[in-house]
């Protein structure tokens, strides 16, 4: 049985989050309802209570429901004319609004009427009539206005905050679910790395002792010894390829070198192969400074490897590879610009990622990689400067003036040519 993929458990998560949330909302919210319908219940009440008080045949003693009823009410209330002009004494006619005794009375009957408009435009009014037994006719006496209660308020805010504290733990998740899965690809590829340098190692052994005793054979041969010193080189090459994959995932040593040395051994090498690739490329190397920094040779001529390969591919038949090395702000940087096919914007972040390849063939890791090598390993920085469909592109290696290791402190050191 397949194991899940981790998209499918992200989606799951999402899925049980939003559940979670929208479950508390609709709880919360029919919590809410219910206090409003009892409130409502309770006001209606109150104006059924003093409607009936003041309709009895003798007249109504409102005392006991002043004194009792009104001032048990938990929510804002105010008791107005027919008119929706507050009554006075306007201490007794409210219940659970702070009056400020230092207003006029002009003033507090305008905040009173500011609260009146916003309950009624919240809860209708509940009518308080009088109704004349002889002609049967009701006119309305009062209104009693009323507001949410604090508790209810309270509630409302409940399911913003849960949903706010339920997104934090979803992002604390989300990142956290992110790190471990970073952290064991790049643990499982760092392990098949150093597996395939460990298992190149035996092979390569065995074949250089082969290639020696051939040497020993052919040494009257002068066509034979030329085959066997191309037959070098590539062990060399396949020695040096197993010294990258067996540094992936351990902490490689850095050591004050030439940029501009590193550079021209890659360049070099590169412009050895481009007659096998059928394409008339140029390679311009332009260098601004000679600059040395705390490199690892062979991890950083593997970045740069890879910057001038992708740029080979993303020119069709005939064109040119420009490499600058140059100073900027306390940094020495490297341009690798071609006149290749160039990158979509929406695709710059792309090039990047494990996996992405426009090419046929490849597993898209180079730039992966490089990008593991230059930002983890040399604490510096990598980009697409600049890209243009149909015109080219310009990657940029960024190393910054310092690195530290467990030997100190390397510093960039540049040398501005006369």
């Amino acid at each position: 049985m397949a194991a899940p993929s981790s998209g499918s458990i992200k989606l799951g998560l999402l899925l049980a989050a939003v559940s979670f949330v929208i479950g508390v909302l609709l709880y919360a919210q029919s919590i809410v309802h219910k206090l409003q319908d009892r409130e409502r219940t309770m006001a209606e009440l109150l104006a059924s209570a003093i409607a009936n008080t003041a309709s009895a045949p003798l007249g109504g003693d409102y005392t006991f429901l002043l004194e009792h009823i009104f001032t048990a009410v938990d929510f804002p209330l105010i008791i107005s004319d027919a008119h929706n002009v507050p009554g006075t004494p306007y201490p007794k006619q409210i219940r659970n609004i702070a009056l400020d005794s230092t207003m006029t009375t002009e003033q507090q009957k305008a905040f009173l009427m500011d609260k009146i408009a916003a309950y009624d435009a919240k809860h209708t009014p509940f009518p308080i009539t009088w109704t004349d037994s002889a002609s049967h006719t009701t006119m309305v006496l009062n209104y009693i206005h009323y507001g949410d209660s604090q508790l209810i308020t309270q509630l409302q805010f409940l399911p913003s905050v849960e949903i706010a504290i339920g997104a934090l733990f979803i992002l604390v998740g989300y990142i956290g679910f992110s790190y471990i899965k970073r952290s064991e690809q790049s643990s499982i590829w760092a392990g098949m790395a150093r597996e395939t340098a460990h298992q190149l190692g035996t092979p390569l052994s065995s074949i250089l002792g082969w290639t020696e005793l051939l040497a020993d054979t052919l040494a009257d041969n002068p066509d034979g010894m030329d085959t066997v010193q191309e037959l070098r080189n590539d062990l060399d090459r396949l020695e040096k390829i197993a010294a990258r994959f067996n540094k992936i995932g351990s902490k490689p040593e850095l050591t004050l070198s030439s940029v501009n040395a590193e550079v021209h051994r890659v360049v070099r090498y590169i412009e050895r192969r481009i007659p096998t690739m059928n394409k008339s490329v140029a390679i311009t190397l332009r260098e601004q400074c000679d600059a040395h920094v705390a490199l690892n040779a062979e991890l950083f001529d593997w970045v740069l490897e890879n910057l001038l390969k992708n740029a080979l591919d993303a020119i069709e038949s005939k064109g040119s590879i420009e490499i600058t090395i140059g100073e900027k702000d306390g940094s020495v940087f490297i341009d690798v610009s071609d006149t290749g096919k160039g990158i979509e914007q929406r695709r710059r972040k792309d090039v990047f990622r494990p996996g992405y390849s426009t090419k046929r063939r490849g597993w898209g890791l180079g730039l992966s990689l490089s990008k593991r090598i230059v930002e983890d390993y040399h604490k510096g920085k990598i980009f697409v400067k600049s890209s243009t469909p149909g015109k080219g592109t310009t990657f940029r290696i960024q190393l910054t003036n310092s690195y530290k290791n467990g030997f100190g402190v390397f510093k960039t050191m540049l040398r501005y040519q006369k």
